[in-house]
């Protein structure tokens, strides 16, 4: 683990102690290092502080100084199809601002929505649909500083699935998974700074990393896992992986010089090491089959749902070897987590929020309780005590996990 701490140790900028402002955190790998929440609560789950109705999708939740943001699409009957970016009041639930822009719904074989979560950088919110539409928005009202259709822009072939990337900065650089292997813009303008092609893309998001000393960005494209240099957008290195129907979701998950991958259709995982420019395979398997979100690495143990929707279960899997430790289905066929030090924060797919331990030996669960209905594939997010879930359909919650 240290070494992946040190590799990201850039990434943990102005964020203010407890905040998520960003999809997988300010580490960019799905774990929280806040303290003094509630693990273990009664029966009758934790008290559940707000909620409201955000509409169809799967955007999560990111948070920072006192505002919670996410996106949902208002078709499925409910009126005019178009997208909404919402900004409340992290702690109370009133809604602040929020800004909508004509979407389709498009639901190809799930229920449709967003996909992507808003990232917010100091005085700046960042949003991309499905699309390829990139906005940002101010902070403290919402107002639109600039926007730019960046697939038609790079001429990038839309996805099956439409564009699921989250926004990403580094510096001035704001990057996203559009085109061949992504775009890169100036966060201030606009402007594009580089492009790779106009491929359809893959589905993860970019994930910063420093490997010798040198930055680079992670991330799956449509056919192979590749490394970039955020400045120039020159390939470092690369390595195939192909999935049916090109679902390459799960962001790739980094511990000094390996990679993790996973995808799912049965395509399985795989282990690589990075040297000199090359990436070689140290073990390849099905053990984790990540359809959409990625695993969370903790002591050198993998903890992710493996399988598609409907078929799920939670898995461990120790990174070295790829061998499976331990599986868990009482989760109704999916799920998604968040680690928050040495626990997960579980939300099952009938809506269930679990907390269990980051056991290699078996599964422990210490808390369970039902707090929303189904479909629950969206990435809980605990930040400053309280715990954020949504399900498909748009029922947002805000939960109190504070050790008061």
């Amino acid at each position: 683990m240290g070494l992946y701490v040190l590799g990201l140790a850039f990434l943990a900028d102005v964020a203010t102690a407890g905040d998520w402002h960003r999809w997988r955190g300010p580490k960019s790998n799905g774990i929280s290092d806040e303290t003094g929440w509630l693990a273990k609560w009664s029966d009758d789950g934790p008290k559940r502080l707000w909620k409201a109705k955000v509409g169809t999708g799967f955007s999560s939740i990111t948070v920072s100084d006192g505002s919670a943001y996410t996106m949902g699409n208002s078709g499925r009957g409910r009126g005019k199809e178009q997208d909404t970016v919402f900004c409340f009041d992290a702690a109370t639930g009133k809604e602040l601002w929020s800004h909508s822009y004509g979407a389709k719904l498009d639901p190809k074989y799930y229920d449709g929505g967003t996909s992507a979560t808003p990232t917010i950088d100091g005085a700046n919110v960042y949003t991309l649909s499905k699309d390829g539409l990139l906005i940002c928005f101010a902070a403290i009202d919402g107002k639109v500083k600039w926007q730019k259709d960046v697939a038609k822009a790079v001429k990038a072939k839309r996805p099956t699935w439409g564009f699921a990337s989250s926004p990403v900065i580094i510096n001035d650089a704001l990057l996203v998974n559009v085109g061949t292997y992504g775009t890169c813009l100036d966060k201030n303008t606009g402007d594009i700074i580089w492009q790779t092609g106009g491929a359809a893309s893959g589905y993860s998001s970019m994930v910063p990393y420093v490997r010798d000393g040198q930055r680079e960005v992670v991330l799956f494209a449509a056919e192979e896992v590749v490394a970039l240099d955020p400045k120039t957008g020159k390939k470092r290195w690369g390595y195939p992986w192909e999935t049916k129907y090109g679902v390459n979701s799960a962001d790739p998950i980094m511990l000094g010089d390996m990679v993790f991958i996973s995808s799912g259709y049965n395509r399985g995982c795989a282990l690589l090491k990075v040297s000199g420019g090359k990436a070689t395979k140290i073990w390849e398997n099905k053990n984790m089959c990540n359809h959409f979100n990625a695993c969370v690495l903790i002591d050198g143990h993998l903890y992710g749902f493996s399988g598609n929707t409907g078929r799920g279960t939670l898995r461990c899997l120790e990174m070295a070897t790829g061998k499976m430790k331990w599986e868990e289905k009482s989760f109704g066929g999916f799920g998604a987590l968040q680690a928050i030090g040495q626990k997960l924060l579980i939300i099952s797919n009938q809506g269930e929020l679990v907390v269990a331990e980051t056991n290699p030996d078996e599964f422990t669960e210490i808390s369970r309780a039902q707090v929303t209905g189904p479909k629950c594939w969206t990435t809980p997010v605990l930040s400053n005590g309280r715990v954020y879930c949504r399900n498909s359909r748009g029922d947002l919650i805000c939960l109190d996990l504070s050790a008061k």
